[in-house]
């Protein structure tokens, strides 16, 4: 595996070595050895699926506040997406700057989230699935979310966005404050 780290410190874009011959393919997806690096001494308490059914629907921009604050690692397994983080920590000095990557079944490519990051993604194909380790329990009372569409971040969304949850598209705009979130 060979980890690149971005620019929003903590987080970085894994790419797979994928290992081809005659038969098809075999990559590692994950090897807690090999991504040391980033991950420390945390533990993944989680693999949850996601599928999106439709291209252009944005899921997100979520999640959880301390002490349940996660670290996620996301795979696209099938189709792609544009994903999405977004630096939620107060004293970062990349606070509310966003990085944006495709991810798809095609290219194995993993982002590696850190805490403090609220994440999100666009469906690029019609029934695109992702997988993603959690390093921490889902707690609805920690859960956390910022707008998809808030003109403070000017997020890019390669596609016109097609569906939202109405959830999702209720999250409050930031409005030149963080509205008190503290992560």
């Amino acid at each position: 595996m060979i980890i690149e780290k971005l620019e929003l410190s903590g987080a970085a874009i894994v790419h797979a070595e994928p290992f081809v011959d005659h038969r098809g393919v075999f990559a590692r997806f994950f090897c807690e050895k090999e991504l040391s690096e980033i991950i420390d001494d945390r533990h993944f308490v989680n693999l949850n699926f996601s599928k999106t059914l439709k291209k252009g629907a944005v899921r997100g921009l979520h999640f959880q506040y301390p002490p349940i604050a996660e670290m996620k690692l996301v795979r696209c397994i099938r189709g792609s997406v544009y994903d999405v983080i977004v630096d939620i920590r107060k004293n970062s000095p990349t606070f509310l700057k966003w990085y944006g990557v495709e991810l798809s079944a095609e290219n194995m490519k993993m982002i590696c989230i850190p805490e403090g990051f609220a994440h999100g993604f666009q469906a690029l194909e019609e029934s695109s699935e992702l997988i993603y380790l959690v390093s921490s329990f889902y707690s609805p009372e920690f859960e956390g979310g910022l707008n998809y569409n808030d003109p403070v971040l000017g997020i890019n969304w390669p596609e016109n966005v097609t569906d939202i949850s109405d959830k999702d598209s209720k999250y409050p705009f930031i409005e030149d404050k963080f509205n008190g979130i503290e992560i």
